[in-house]
């Protein structure tokens, strides 16, 4: 192999020798790659196409020890790093420019213990492989809503999604990790040991070490959920907000639902004299017993004169790729997130103002209902904080062309602007795009100091920077 000249965090360049990277690659079990190289660009290509980075080098990983030897590449040279999982993050942060990427999406496996009620994942492993290895025994981990989602991510950020009010975040149900710090070591992080890492784990994302395995409690659920989408006129979307907050004051743990508003697509079920048109949708899911299913749903689906309505019994794996059809790959996508304490009248105005102008058809506004189980923990005892928030908004900006870049990028920031008054303050990690790292801090509120002190323990240079950034404390000013 050739010298390759990788991003270095002190000096901005430094030349790895063609010795030492076919060393490393006689070392893996995976793959060393550079530009040029026929899978490259397949590696380097991630779900959000705003992002166009290119690593100098890549390392595609197929086990914990592939994982190591990468990360003594990076420390050895001080370089700049980018963690691959499922490569779904908006950010973009799985890839940088002139680094080193390390891939981990061949570490895909799923291992279910049915007697121990656990599950052992790998860091590549996506939502849809997760559910389908869980489900095939009657048994699930709480996860976000599309399935293409890699689980290190979700899981690191927070991870919430359907079945959240009934059995917590993600990161809820985590029992222990294999972690590969900065200085290339392998540690186990539970709560018996370095429980201060575990803690951090928990919602401080990508700042502390790459996972190689994750180890989840699992619950009970179905096969079967109700579930399924109720379409409104956008005409009447004041009216369906009123009744939808007054039907979630006595909804029960097992019951969500989230309110998407956007230009109707052109599904097989909906009257094509609506295609193109604005609508708001209630996407609702009840996990519970079946036979109070229809009981439970049914204030909900009461509401109004719906143009459709579609919920009805269905395995849970089916729901959980029903938005995979509007995520899929390829597109340009920028985010804005707030979180709500409640859904306010002059919120909903500002809401209901900004889907009017919608800048493309395939822009929403979408509010997730959360609550439950995940507000029923201290914000202190995981690093994620906002558990008292009981909807999440997500304002996603999705096109195609690059011309309209600006037009829905403006879009989006002018609804967030708009909606901060009526806000926590606190913030998603997992929904925030690049150029807010002036949020982290609030992102996190009162645990930022302890995580700050954490990642000075576990990586005092800050090699763990491609993500939203917790500085370690000596550095914060």
């Amino acid at each position: 192999m050739n010298d390759v000249g990788l991003t270095n965090l002190q000096t901005g360049k430094t030349v790895v020798s063609g010795a030492i990277i076919e060393a490393l690659a006689m070392q893996e079990r995976g793959r060393v790659l550079e530009p040029g190289d026929p899978a490259y660009d397949e590696a380097r290509t991630i779900w959000n196409a705003m992002i166009d980075r290119k690593p100098a080098l890549i390392v595609q990983c197929f086990g914990a020890a592939d994982v190591m030897h990468a990360m003594e590449l990076a420390r050895d040279n001080n370089l700049l790093v980018a963690v691959r999982g499922g490569g779904h993050n908006i950010a973009g942060n799985a890839v940088c420019d002139g680094g080193l990427m390390i891939d981990l999406s061949p570490m895909n496996s799923v291992r279910v213990d049915v007697a121990a009620k656990r599950a052992w994942v790998g860091p590549g492993a996506t939502l849809a492989d997760v559910d389908k290895e869980t489900a095939a025994f009657g048994m699930v981990i709480p996860t976000g809503i599309n399935s293409t989602t890699g689980i290190a991510g979700l899981t690191l950020g927070g991870g919430f999604g359907w079945i959240t009010r009934k059995f917590g975040l993600t990161l809820d149900c985590l029992m222990s990790c294999d972690v590969v710090t900065a200085d290339g070591e392998m540690l186990k992080a539970s709560p018996t040991e370095n429980s201060d890492l575990f803690w951090a784990l928990r919602g401080g994302g990508g700042n502390f070490g790459i996972v190689t395995s994750f180890e989840f409690k699992l619950n009970p659920l179905g096969p079967q959920v109700m579930a399924g989408l109720v379409f409104h006129p956008f005409a009447d979307a004041r009216h369906v907000f009123a009744e939808y907050r007054k039907a979630l004051e006595a909804a029960p743990d097992e019951l969500t639902c989230w309110v998407v508003m956007r230009k109707a697509p052109p599904l097989p079920f909906l009257p094509e004299e609506w295609h193109g048109k604005e609508i708001l949708a209630l996407a609702m899911c009840y996990c519970g017993d079946m036979t109070r299913a229809e009981q439970a749903c049914a204030p909900l689906r009461g509401i109004g004169k719906p143009i459709v309505d579609v919920v009805a019994p269905c395995p849970f794996t089916a729901w959980q790729q029903a938005f995979d059809p509007l995520l899929t790959p390829g597109a340009r996508n920028y985010w804005k997130s707030h979180d709500f304490m409640e859904l306010s009248d002059p919120a909903i105005d500002i809401l209901l103002d900004a889907v009017r102008n919608l800048p493309g058809p395939e822009c929403e506004i979408f509010v997730g209902h959360v609550g439950g189980a995940a507000g029923r923990v201290a914000a202190n005892a995981t690093a994620f904080p906002q558990r008292n928030a009981h909807f999440v908004m997500n304002v996603h900006a999705r096109w195609r062309e690059p011309a309209m870049d600006k037009p829905c990028i403006d879009w989006a920031r002018k609804l967030f602007d708009a909606a901060k008054p009526h806000s926590t303050g606190t913030a998603y990690v997992n929904f925030m795009p690049s150029d807010e790292s002036d949020r982290v801090e609030a992102a996190y509120a009162g645990n930022y100091r302890r995580l700050a002190e954490i990642k000075r323990r576990y990586d005092p240079q800050n090699l763990f920077r491609m993500n939203q950034n917790i500085k370690p404390a000596e550095a914060i000013n």
